[in-house]
């Protein structure tokens, strides 16, 4: 096995290696490649690795795949858009809010990292997998293994496409140490990606209810695969990937009230969101992909991997007549704040829709220390406190807290990827994009319906119209950059909505490529994107 080195030219060699990260590092010498991936068994191992590589994806500090090594990986994302600012002022966090960030930034270089290092572990896969002496368990297997790699293969350069534009294509392991790469055309990476996807499609599993939680379906590509061929301008062929999903009869919206917590308060929108409410045994059918996180529990997460509580959940322990509490969402950080825009806006939920009930947006604060003489009453959210991040209204899809330890870091539930509600607004997408808009209005209403709010018209089919039901929809589990980027407007957006960055340009569409890449790559010219 190769050895994965550190220093300038480290995510150069993540395109020669594939590293089994997941193998613990005593074990590293008796079981290298050649000697695991010679049965079912063994590339049931490294398929693990490659599904731990994924679930890392957001991971901050530490852990068996310390991804980032900051805080707010995933908030990078979020902040510099038209959904959210930067509350707690995060160091590695504000470069991404007022544009500051350089060619070195460490998220610029650790999701670079990130990408080639499960496409690395892929194409490792991959290559062995074609070994005639290969002893296969039954008969289908090979085929098996090999969807979820390139499942995984795509998922991995979905990120590098967005955040980078033309980057590297690398579909097999590189026998000689290389420095001389070059950038292939985003159109054709795009294209392989497809491929990949079509494959997953074709042989991964059909049925949910027959494979392990968490583990990839054939439902799971052709979602991706819609949102890709929207990227890819190919309309048509997203409308039949969304349809495959929407109408395969194994998902459904959720309307009513299901698992752990229909004795408690809530509604059946928020039962979508607590904790052990997320898998299919639960009730949940709605959910198409979910990345495992349980507490405490043997392939689950860790204190590092998601720390999406501390960025969505305001300080609210830090105002007088509060104290900590696992019902108040735990201890956040408001690493991220909802603009007001939207958050406050009278007229951007319908009267009635229940993503804006109190269950699902906390706009109401009760003082809950009982020895502070205030116990119960209400503190208003003044333009002061919500500026510095101390009260801001809380999306409680990412409430979490434990009563045993109430400084716990992580959200150690099972994370939802992918929803049926979001596959169908991929579909209105694609409809629209092809000037369907009764189909498309038809596509949006499934999802509002659900929500108690008021159906629209063909003439309301907007892309704006679009990117605020996905706000309404999808908050902080949308990656919203990325769909801004698709949709060609977050500039557009951001300018318009987003008063603490105010200095966008064109350019700032894609990330710059990592200085290290630029340096490293000696034999030949790999050229910095525009305007950094």
């Amino acid at each position: 096995m190769k050895k994965i080195v550190t220093a300038a030219a480290a995510a150069l060699l993540l395109l020669n290696t594939g590293c089994s990260g997941f193998l613990d590092e005593e074990l590293k010498n008796s079981l290298a490649p050649s000697n695991t991936y010679t049965n079912s068994y063994g590339f049931e191992v490294g398929v693990t690795g490659l599904y731990g590589l994924a679930r890392s994806e957001f991971n901050t500090w530490g852990g068996a795949f310390a991804t980032h090594g900051q805080a707010c990986p995933y908030e990078a994302l979020q902040v510099g858009t038209d959904l959210v600012f930067a509350g707690h002022k995060d160091g590695s966090l504000m470069p991404y809010e007022n544009l500051s960030y350089t060619t070195s930034h460490v998220f610029v270089t650790s999701y670079w990292n990130y990408a080639y290092g499960m496409i690395a572990s892929a194409n490792e896969l991959l290559t062995y997998s074609e070994n005639e002496s290969v002893s296969w368990t039954k008969a289908d297997d090979k085929a098996k293994y090999q969807a979820e790699a390139r499942y995984f293969r795509a998922y991995a350069y979905r990120y590098l496409v967005y955040l980078y534009g033309d980057v590297p294509y690398v579909d097999k392991i590189e026998e000689q140490f290389r420095l001389d790469y070059t950038r292939t055309p985003k159109a054709e990476v795009i294209a392989k990606m497809i491929e990949d996807l079509k494959f997953a499609s074709a042989n991964l599993p059909q049925n949910p209810d027959n494979v392990v939680p968490g583990r990839l379906t054939k439902a799971v590509a052709d979602h991706l695969l819609a949102e890709i061929y929207l990227l890819a301008g190919n309309y048509s062929e997203a409308e039949a990937s969304a349809k495959r999903v929407i109408n395969s009869g194994f998902y459904s919206l959720t309307k009513e009230r299901f698992g752990v917590a229909t004795d408690m308060p809530g509604d059946y929108y928020s039962d979508m969101f607590v904790e052990y409410n997320q898998r299919r045994t639960n009730g949940n059918k709605e959910a198409i992909w979910i990345m495992p996180y349980e507490y405490n529990t043997t392939g689950g997460g860790g204190a590092n991997d998601d720390w999406s509580r501390r960025a969505w959940i305001c300080k609210y322990y830090n105002v007088d007549g509060f104290v900590l509490a696992d019902s108040l969402g735990g201890r956040g950080l408001a690493q991220v704040v909802p603009l007001s825009w939207w958050v406050d806006g009278k007229d951007f939920f319908a009267e009635g829709d229940v993503r804006n009930s109190e269950y699902n947006i906390k706009r109401n604060w009760y003082c809950n220390d009982i020895t502070s003489g205030k116990y119960g009453q209400k503190v208003e959210m003044t333009d002061a406190l919500k500026e510095n991040g101390t009260l801001t209204p809380g999306i409680t899809k990412f409430f979490y807290g434990k009563a045993d330890n109430l400084s716990y870091n992580g959200v150690n539930k099972d994370r939802t990827k992918m929803r049926l509600s979001e596959t169908y607004l991929l579909l209105a997408e694609a409809l629209w994009r092809q000037g369907k808009m009764e189909e498309a209005a038809t596509a949006i209403n499934m999802v509002r319906t659900r929500a108690n709010a008021p159906t629209i018209t063909s003439a309301q089919v907007t892309a704006d119209f679009i990117l605020d039901e996905r706000i309404r929809e999808l908050v902080g589990e949308e990656l919203r950059r990325l769909t801004l980027v698709r949709f060609g407007m977050l500039k557009e957006r951001t300018l318009k909505y987003n008063h603490k960055t105010q200095n966008m340009q064109d350019h700032h569409a894609l990330w710059p490529i990592p200085q290290t890449i630029i340096d490293s790559n000696t034999g030949a010219d790999f050229p910095q994107n525009p305007g950094y």
